[in-house]
């Protein structure tokens, strides 16, 4: 009997998120609220940078973003940040990382629990993804649902299934 297998991923649709901040950025600019605020909400390197005049219009510009990643379908659980920073002039500034990749810690957790659960799985790490296989796609199917349960607070998606 053949094998079968997915992956398990943790990755962003970067298009989705572009056009989400360019939504977001579009509302702050018209929003009465956030006049004189000189908000700002655009990409820096490979994370989102929020800049405003005020640390509550920075938390106010965040939530923006986070209704527009939202009617997008991208889950929250993807952006990576901490509280705004005092920056240049008087401003201040958030930075936000997207998750891209599983890190070692969080998958070798989830190989654990996977087989702490005894389904006749084999999970594998492999670089920044796990590659789970089975000959039973019932147990495949099964290791997803308890993945999803669990997913270990990572966008994960299940990918190239065999």
């Amino acid at each position: 009997m053949a094998e079968n297998s997915f992956d398990v991923v943790a990755e962003t649709d970067r298009q989705e998120v572009d056009n989400a901040i360019n939504q977001a950025a579009k509302e702050v600019g018209q929003r009465f609220d956030f006049k004189g605020a000189n908000a700002e909400i655009a990409w820096s390197g490979d994370g989102i940078a929020i800049t405003t005049n005020s640390e509550d219009r920075v938390d106010a510009a965040l939530d923006v973003l986070k209704d527009k990643l939202v009617k997008r379908k991208v889950s929250l659980k993807s952006l990576d940040h901490d509280r705004p920073q005092p920056a240049a002039k008087g401003t201040y500034r958030l930075d936000i990382g997207l998750v891209e990749g599983i890190p070692q810690d969080k998958a070798k957790a989830m190989v654990k629990q996977i087989k702490a659960s005894k389904l006749k799985v084999t999970p594998s790490i492999q670089g920044d993804q796990l590659r789970i296989s089975s000959k039973s796609k019932d147990a495949l199917q099964e290791c997803q649902t308890l993945l999803r349960n669990n997913d270990q607070d990572l966008p994960i998606k299940f990918t190239n299934y065999n």
